[in-house]
């Protein structure tokens, strides 16, 4: 498959339309030679990130959880307090969990490319 660099600007965006697209570019579904089981050789770089918006009440309500597996071991976060201190990775976790599940999907999210503001080139 050809390779392909796609660059967004995520200033004003909605953070899970943004999500979404990124999603089916890294797995390769918009090049006609898509093949599931074939790694895309697609990379996507996202600038702008902190200045994402989000509908609903999402900044108030939504939270991460998780869990070490440990008797009491769970452990959230709202989702206001991750954007706040990284944006990257609420953006990060909403692209990761649009991907299938399954072998590639640590292999696609390598070829994401996040940053918080302005990129120099």
């Amino acid at each position: 498959m050809s390779a392909g660099i796609y660059k967004f600007d995520a200033s004003g965006k909605i953070l899970g339309r943004l999500a979404t697209e990124v999603a089916i570019i890294l797995r390769g579904k918009n090049q006609a030679k898509f093949l599931p089981y074939k790694l895309s050789n697609n990379k996507v770089v996202v600038f702008n990130i902190a200045k994402l918006t989000v509908t609903g009440k999402k900044l108030e309500d939504k939270r991460y959880i998780r869990h070490s597996g440990y008797l009491g071991g769970i452990r959230s976060i709202r989702f206001k307090d991750l954007f706040k201190k990284n944006p990257n990775e609420v953006f990060k976790k909403a692209v990761y969990r649009m991907l299938p599940k399954n072998k590639l999907r640590d292999k696609m999210i390598k070829n994401l490319k996040l940053y918080a503001g302005e990129i120099k080139e």
